[in-house]
């Protein structure tokens, strides 16, 4: 009895592997995001004059890809 509940359990979790996807993609999304954020990070923070616009610098280098869609849904009329 407990081989036949040993290869009926093998047999599920061979099942499950093949189910299972690996790299769905959205790491090259995570990338551009980080690369993208750095070169955004870099320039607001060159163009601030006090240490206080750099940090506001900083923070919109965060949110700016969402300020980039929000404008781009309103240019399209979404």
């Amino acid at each position: 009895m407990t081989e036949e509940n040993d290869s009926t359990k093998q047999e599920c979790c061979q099942d499950r592997k093949h189910h299972h996807r690996h790299g769905s993609g959205s790491g090259a999304v995570g990338g551009a995001y980080f690369l993208a954020f750095i070169g955004a990070a870099v320039y607001y923070i060159m163009q601030a004059t006090t240490f206080w616009t750099g940090v506001l610098g900083f923070l919109k280098a965060i949110v700016w890809p969402a300020m980039l869609i929000f404008r781009l849904f309103e240019f399209l009329k979404m």
